[in-house]
């Protein structure tokens, strides 16, 4: 993308540095394979897995002696929910410790767009207002690009074949959008302390894949986490770069079809935002019980859509921000999708058969509001990650689904933006994170 001028960023505003990565050309790398597609591919078979006996009451759990577990690091406490028996333990049994509530998912029929073309151009924000942030906002993120996307640049514009896939993928694929998924992994890098993962995952691991590694950041980290275990990325589109580590290799792969993988083969089962990308969560969910280790684990984080604030200072019925969810909450009932996944993964996970889960939400700012110096971090990311693309990210769902025109969708972006930078409006999205454990001896 052609990134704005950099301005001089105001002290009190300057973000965590990204982690420090060298060129792709002074790493020392091992080439990537050629990106193939899984279908050509033949699966190493999985070494045999020697069931253990479990006891009656509690969830099998592979024994010390056998694997050597890294404790999960400490995050926000699991909610605590009523829902649906599972094959596990009761949640007394695994620690389980209440949550923040989680907002009810947004049901009202959201505002057409030609309201927002009634309402037209919002006025040019007073960046002297105590209440807008708006320069001080725009001078931080325009630093962004010299430390996270100065060697994340993708070559060339690229859009996923239709021989790949037969599905309608709701977001571009080019340098711009790819660009908002470098930054969105450094926003949840911020969010989670560093850590790659919450699964307590053993130290020793053989295989793990990351369904819709889009640039594939977090696979490339994974890799250089664990250099013993073999990674693979899987996406539709071939926007991954060429120099990684010698444990990974990225496939053009549609996860919506048959998986070509062979049963029990996967130590660690990694999803994260494939919001509007899936088909059918709960076969999505037995395909991956069905290829995961007896032992090992999935893990999933996704968003639940609509933003939120806890001081009400969205209001549904005149933000553009408090639209958001009930515009995407109907666009996917329009195309008979779940667009947000959020609300039923760990149903769904049980349903195919996982145990031992455990569910963790993250509220993740829409902007630098907060006084929290992690917390403002994370919101002046995920503000980057907001503005990055807005057009591109809009205009299918938009567009071509709820059947609005260009120019009202322009005028609602034109909102969007200018309530992104009111610091009063104290937005954010709820990321939840799912794990679970398929039995040791399934």
């Amino acid at each position: 993308m052609n990134s704005p001028p950099a301005k001089r960023a105001r002290s009190s505003k300057s973000p965590t540095p990204a982690p420090t990565r060298a060129p792709a050309a002074e790493r020392e790398s091992t080439p990537a394979p050629a990106v193939i597609p899984a279908a050509a591919r033949e699966s190493t078979p999985a070494p045999a897995t020697t069931a253990v006996a479990r006891e009656s009451t509690p969830v099998p759990a592979t024994p010390a002696a056998a694997r050597e577990a890294t404790p999960a690091p400490a995050a926000t406490p699991a909610a605590t929910r009523e829902r649906t028996p599972a094959p596990a333990t009761p949640a007394a049994a695994r620690g389980r410790t209440p949550a923040p509530a989680t907002p009810a998912a947004e049901t009202n029929a959201p505002l057409p767009g030609s309201h927002w073309a009634e309402q037209g151009l919002p006025e040019e924000e007073d960046n002297d207002a105590d209440s807008t942030l708006g320069s001080d906002v725009e001078s931080s993120t325009a630093s962004i690009g010299s430390s996270i996307l100065r060697y994340r640049t993708m070559n060339g514009r690229t859009y996923h074949s239709d021989s790949i896939t037969d599905s309608e993928y709701w977001g571009p694929n080019d340098d711009k959008q790819n660009e908002l998924l470098d930054i969105f992994h450094h926003a949840m890098t911020i969010l989670l302390d560093g850590r790659l993962y919450d699964a307590p995952l053993p130290k020793k691991m053989e295989n793990a894949i990351d369904l819709g590694t889009g640039t594939g950041l977090w696979a490339i980290d994974f890799a250089d986490a664990f250099p013993n275990c073999n990674v693979i990325g899987t996406d539709i589109s071939p926007i991954q770069p060429s120099w990684v580590p010698p444990n990974i290799r990225f496939e053009i792969d549609d996860y919506n079809k048959e998986w070509t993988y062979k049963p029990d083969f996967f130590d660690f089962i990694h999803v994260r935002w494939l919001s509007g990308t899936v088909k059918d969560w709960f076969a999505f969910y037995k395909e991956a019980y069905r290829c995961c280790k007896p032992g090992g684990y999935i893990e999933h984080m996704d968003t639940h859509g609509t933003i939120h604030s806890d001081d009400g200072s969205i209001d549904e019925k005149v933000h553009a921000l408090g639209q958001w969810g009930p515009i995407w909450h109907e666009a996917g009932r329009r195309i008979g999708q779940l667009l947000v996944p959020a609300v039923m993964m760990e149903n769904a996970m049980k349903e195919a058969g996982f145990v031992n889960i455990v569910v963790k939400d993250y509220k993740v700012p829409i902007s630098p509001w907060s006084k929290d110096k992690k917390m403002n971090d994370v919101g002046l990311y995920f503000y980057a990650v907001m503005n990055q693309d807005l057009d591109g990210v809009l205009q299918f769902m938009f567009g071509k689904v709820m059947g609005w025109t260009t120019e009202e969708i322009g005028i609602y972006i034109k909102h969007l933006k200018k309530e992104m930078k009111d610091m009063s409006i104290h937005g954010y999205f709820i990321f939840r994170k799912v794990y679970g454990q398929k039995p040791v001896d399934a």
